[in-house]
């Protein structure tokens, strides 16, 4: 049975610390950790989600699942989104929507200007370590679905996501709505060179990084016991 990483792409730039103004006033002060990158840990995978400047409470919290096509021809079951109390569950048939065209939005209605993801951005960040990039005329498939039993505040909250698939390669996302907005205006914010998000792989790359880690990490050890024993 093959087992999957999550590998964390999120932002590492201090600009979110303070409020930005995008097109169609969106804010993207939503942010999800660990805040570094990347991080691998293994599916299913515990996150945190919080706002971090303005935008501070931001209700109705959705989460917005992206993944490959071949990831949602792999799906075993239900993609689950769980927290402390309650859980969301994503059906392959009933809730993911298929989309091509790089030029689309995702999600297409309900958000301000810059609160949305163009295709092109999405394949582009789905295709993390491939070989060759996801073509233009690929299906990707999302979904989004309310998630947390409140709103996004600067407190940081718990999640989960199990994703149950034979060739896993998936973006996890938040939007929510700023007091008084009706429709979703506060996202996790677009940061070159990728945007931020969850891509899952397979075990074997991250073992291969990780052990290449593991020997830098012994050979400074011992360059360091030996010069203390000097």
């Amino acid at each position: 049975m093959k087992k999957y990483i999550l590998s964390l792409l999120a932002i590492t730039v201090v600009l979110a610390t303070a409020p930005l103004a995008y097109a169609g006033n969106a804010t993207g002060t939503i942010r999800i950790g660990p805040d570094v990158w990347p991080v691998m840990v293994p599916s299913p995978a515990d996150f945190e989600v919080w706002v971090e400047g303005g935008g501070d409470p931001t209700t109705h919290p959705h989460v917005l699942l992206v993944m490959t096509e071949d990831c949602w021809n792999g799906l075993t079951g239900d993609v689950v989104v769980s927290w402390p109390g309650d859980s969301a569950s994503f059906n392959k048939m009933t809730n993911f929507t298929g989309v091509m065209s790089n030029s689309e939005y995702v999600p297409p209605s309900g958000t301000t200007e810059g609160a949305r993801y163009t295709v092109a951005a999405l394949k582009d960040h789905l295709s993390y370590g491939l070989d060759e990039p996801i073509s233009s005329t690929e299906t990707i498939y999302w979904a989004m679905g309310a998630f947390l039993s409140g709103n996004i505040t600067g407190t940081h909250q718990n999640f989960t996501v199990n994703l149950p698939s034979t060739d896993p390669r998936m973006l996890v996302y938040a939007l929510g709505k700023t007091v008084g907005s009706g429709v979703f205006d506060n996202f996790m914010r677009k940061v070159p060179p990728t945007n931020p998000g969850f891509v899952v792989l397979e075990l074997g790359p991250v073992f291969a990084a990780l052990a290449s880690f593991s020997a830098f990490a012994l050979y400074a050890f011992k360059r360091r016991k030996s010069s203390q024993m000097k």
